[in-house]
C-alpha cells in the first residue's frame, strides 16, 4: 500500500516505514503529524485518486528530526562587465518517518 502526498508545494510517494524529508514543518521532534493532503491511494490494484484532493484520507507520520541540507553555490557573472556575484543556501528540511496511511 502507498499514498502520494502533497507536503510543502512538493508531491512524495511514501509508504508505511519509510523515512523522508519534507519540507521544514512546524513539529516537536517525537511529535505525531498527519498530512491531509492525499492525491492518490493504492493497495494492491485498487487506486482511488481524488480531485485533487482525497476526502476523508490521512498519512500519519513522526518527526525524527529537523535539519539543514547541503550546501548550494549559486555563481553569476556578466563576461567583460566586471559582475560577479556569490551566493549560498542552505535549505531546512524535517525527517520523517510514515507510521500509517488510512484512506
Amino acid at each position: 500500500m502507498y499514498a502520494v502526498i502533497k507536503t510543502g508545494g512538493k508531491q512524495y510517494r511514501v509508504s508505511a516505514g519509510e523515512k523522508l524529508r519534507v519540507e521544514s514543518l512546524p513539529a516537536e521532534i517525537g511529535a505525531e503529524i498527519t498530512l491531509d493532503q492525499v492525491l492518490m491511494v493504492a493497495d494492491g490494484d485498487k487506486v482511488t485518486t481524488g480531485s485533487p484532493m482525497l476526502p476523508g484520507a490521512s498519512v500519519k507520520a513522526t518527526v525524527l528530526g529537523h535539519g539543514r541540507g547541503e550546501k548550494i553555490r549559486i555563481f553569476k557573472m556578466r563576461r567583460r562587465k566586471h559582475y560577479r556575484k556569490t551566493q549560498g543556501h542552505r535549505q531546512n528540511y524535517t525527517e520523517i518517518q510514515i507510521s500509517g496511511i488510512s484512506a
